[in-house]
């Protein structure tokens, strides 16, 4: 171990955000009686965190050598000493053990899931409880199938629910009712992925020579990249929010330029498309949704994309007070088992008949598989009345993942990932080199009350080169550690950090144009993300302070290295 020089401990990086939730050591604010005062502020609360955690978490200490790291139960005693009130979620590590059994026997940690779980492991395997049997053999693809349709999507938004089979109806009414989302306010049709609804929107939406594209990403993303390649085809102009070196902090003058931008006297007429993701599902920074406001009254229709948000964020979201224009979002079948599944399009219903008819594809049918466990008995009565059409809806359909992350709410699974994610960014910036060099570099927020449960960063070697991240993502797979990669764009680098820009961007190849970035490693926690994974994480990376560990544990995974690119630490 080093003791490290003065100051050296990582500032905290308190990024503005209107995150709501309850403070790390104390009760959530909805338990305040209305008439009360809460004794300490929020930005107090929050700073507190963060100076809590660099305080507690292995303090006055840095470690070089990897057999130095303390074991788990004494870093898991530190870790409650920090966050004493992760003890109050022990009711996700009941679900976890009984009903995603799976992760403690594979001993598998999966940290590159983005999405929500729709169903528990026991289901995937007509497990019994009363009997402890499980189906000797599974459907290749369990529960339901996607089938794809060719379509329009304002025909079949128009007309809700007129040609969707009891099963559909069934999902929509769930994942509607999950989210919090109005039926009344709303439509939604079923896509293939993300990139599909984002798609379906560039395709529908009326653009043209006077109508703009504007998104709000810190990283590259197949359906941002589409989005942009479609709205520019049908005529849109196509701009980008732009994140400041070295914190990748959203560069909020420059936004709000291009926010308010133009006139518009007319207010029924539309600038174009604000695309938010609320927070970067890789470098986990959140986003204030002022935002959203902001673009609305500057005559944006206004699209959020909440593929990355945790299980439970949209009940902090308040849809009601900002009523997007367009939603997306994700749902797959298993947590660590079955990452298969769909994307949501959610249209505000207000909105659809600007939409134009071009017929194409990406939505698709979800078709039911026989499994009794996953369909049981689903019964839907329609009845016709000269007025309308009622349904009167009864069924024994479990979706048992969303049934867990209901019965916890916001306040345990957002209290729990922040607790994880931010031990996990303070330890990993102990790892040093003896060169007092460090190890690891992060991209983005580092230990903060506000920041989302995902981490972007690179491995460093001794003389300050970056190991490639595909090298790294191959060693964690062989150590039972998934992890995901991505590359960062749209960074701004202001005169005080321009001479360092060569040394840190390397080129990739996007359409017709080598597009500058980082690429990284990615880092995702679940709502089922326990102390372990973190740890394991930990531990893992720790190995890289061996000058030899590359080598030899390549050898042993059986992976041959191609290629070293080496970028050095600015």
């Amino acid at each position: 171990m080093l003791q490290p020089f003065p100051g050296d401990s990582p500032p905290p990086n308190c990024l503005h955000g209107c995150f709501s939730s309850s403070p790390f050591h104390g009760a959530a604010a909805s338990e305040h009686p209305p008439d009360s005062t809460p004794t300490v502020t929020s930005a107090t609360l929050r700073r507190n965190f963060a100076q809590t955690t660099v305080s507690t978490i292995f303090p006055d200490t840095e470690f070089v050598d990897p057999n130095s790291l303390p074991s788990h139960q004494e870093s898991f005693s530190d870790f409650i000493q920090a966050y004493p009130n992760y003890s109050d979620t022990y009711k996700i590590d009941r679900i976890r053990s009984d009903h995603y059994f799976h992760l403690g026997l594979s001993h598998y940690t999966c940290l590159d899931y983005i999405g929500i779980g729709l169903y528990s492991y026991p289901q995937l395997l007509n497990y019994d409880p009363s009997t402890y049997q499980i189906s000797s053999s599974l459907s290749e693809s369990p529960f339901f199938s996607v089938s794809p349709k060719i379509g329009n999507l304002k025909e079949k938004l128009l007309h809700d629910g007129g040609q969707e089979t009891e099963f559909e109806y069934s999902m929509k009414r769930r994942i509607m009712g999950f989210l919090k989302i109005s039926e009344e306010d709303y439509s939604m049709v079923f896509t293939a992925n993300r990139t599909s609804a984002f798609r379906l929107v560039a395709e529908s939406y009326p653009f043209n020579s006077k109508r703009k594209l504007l998104t709000v990403y810190d990283y590259e993303s197949e359906a941002v990249n589409e989005i942009n390649r479609v709205s520019e085809k049908r005529g849109a102009k196509v701009a980008a929010a732009e994140f400041s070196w070295p914190r990748l902090k959203l560069c909020s003058s420059k936004l709000r330029k291009l926010v308010t931008s133009g006139k518009n006297g007319n207010k029924k007429k539309k600038k174009g498309i604000f695309v938010f993701p609320l927070h970067s599902r890789v470098t986990g920074s959140r986003y204030p949704y002022l935002w959203m406001s902001v673009a609305q009254e500057n005559g944006w229709h206004v699209m959020i994309d909440a593929c990355g948000l945790g299980p439970k964020d949209m009940d902090s979201f308040g849809l009601s007070i900002y009523n997007p224009d367009f939603m997306v979002c994700s749902f797959y079948k298993v947590f660590g088992e079955n990452p298969s599944g769909f994307g949501c399009l959610f249209v505000k219903k207000s909105t659809i008949p600007i939409l134009e008819s071009p017929t194409g594809s990406g939505m698709v049918n979800l078709v039911p598989t026989d499994n009794p466990i996953s369909i049981h008995a689903l019964e839907i009565n329609r009845t016709q009345t000269q007025s309308e059409e009622t349904y009167s809806f009864s069924s024994s359909v479990e979706y048992k993942g969303l049934d867990h992350v209901d019965s916890l709410g916001l306040v345990a699974t957002g209290n729990r990932s922040r607790c994880l994610i931010n031990w996990l960014v303070s330890a990993l910036y102990k790892l040093k080199h003896s060169t007092t060099s460090r190890l690891v570099k992060i991209y983005g927020p580092k230990v903060n009350f506000n920041r989302g449960p995902a981490v972007a960063f690179n491995l460093f070697n001794q003389k300050g080169e970056k190991i490639e991240p595909f090298i790294v993502q191959k060693l964690a797979d062989c150590s039972n550690i998934s992890l995901g990669k991505g590359f960062l764009k749209n960074i701004l680098f202001e005169d005080d950090y321009e001479g360092g820009k060569d040394r840190v961007f390397e080129k990739k190849k996007n359409r017709d144009f080598d597009e500058p970035g980082i690429s990284v490693l990615t880092a995702a926690l679940g709502f089922l993300a326990n102390f372990e994974d973190v740890y394991k994480l930990w531990i893992f990376v720790a190995r890289f302070l061996d000058s030899d560990f590359v080598d030899k544990e390549s050898v042993r995974c059986g992976i041959h290295v191609f290629e070293h690119r080496n970028r050095e630490v600015v």
